[in-house]
């Protein structure tokens, strides 16, 4: 599982996924199977660790024409059809392209998952704004529940141990 936070940590709102990744590498690390990537800004160099992950959860900046802080949680189809539709992704771009590169070679991840924050402002500074940073630990804990429903179903405990039954 590969866990993607997208942004340019200098300009406020849009480094929201690399905020939110290193938020989650440090409360969530606990989680075997999964790998967090800064992707930045985006780069045709993350065409290959997306193909090589059957689960894929990206962290952005988005436009959702709702009040700063929003949330949004956009899983497989639904995710294509978000970002596919008006640019709502600070970045959508570079990840519709990273997503048809995968599709187009036949890796495109089983599972995939958008976690967006609506962003307020793309300013000048390292910090985010109150309104967006307010909401980093709940978009933390969405994304973590996901990652564990997808382990549960990748590793599904009824099939660690077997079942005896005494009669």
């Amino acid at each position: 599982m590969l866990v993607l936070g997208i942004g340019n940590i200098l300009l406020q709102d849009e480094g929201i996924g690399v905020h939110l990744l290193k938020f989650m590498q440090k409360h969530f690390p606990i989680f075997p199977d999964v790998s967090y990537l800064d992707g930045g800004t985006l780069s045709f160099t993350l065409a290959g660790e997306i193909e090589e992950h059957d689960h894929l959860l990206v962290l952005d900046a988005v436009e959702l024409h709702a009040r700063a802080g929003t949330l949004c949680c956009y899983e497989d189809e639904a995710m294509d059809h978000f970002l596919g539709t008006t640019k709502r992704s600070a970045h959508e771009v570079g990840l519709l392209d990273l997503m048809d590169i995968a599709r187009l070679s036949g890796h495109l991840p089983k599972h995939r998952a958008l976690i967006g924050i609506q962003y307020e402002t793309f300013g000048w500074g390292e910090e985010l704004t109150p309104a967006v940073k307010r909401n980093i630990p709940l978009a933390a804990r969405v994304a973590a529940t996901l990652l564990q429903k997808w382990e549960v179903e990748k590793h599904p405990p009824w099939q660690k141990h077997s079942l005896e039954v005494v009669l």
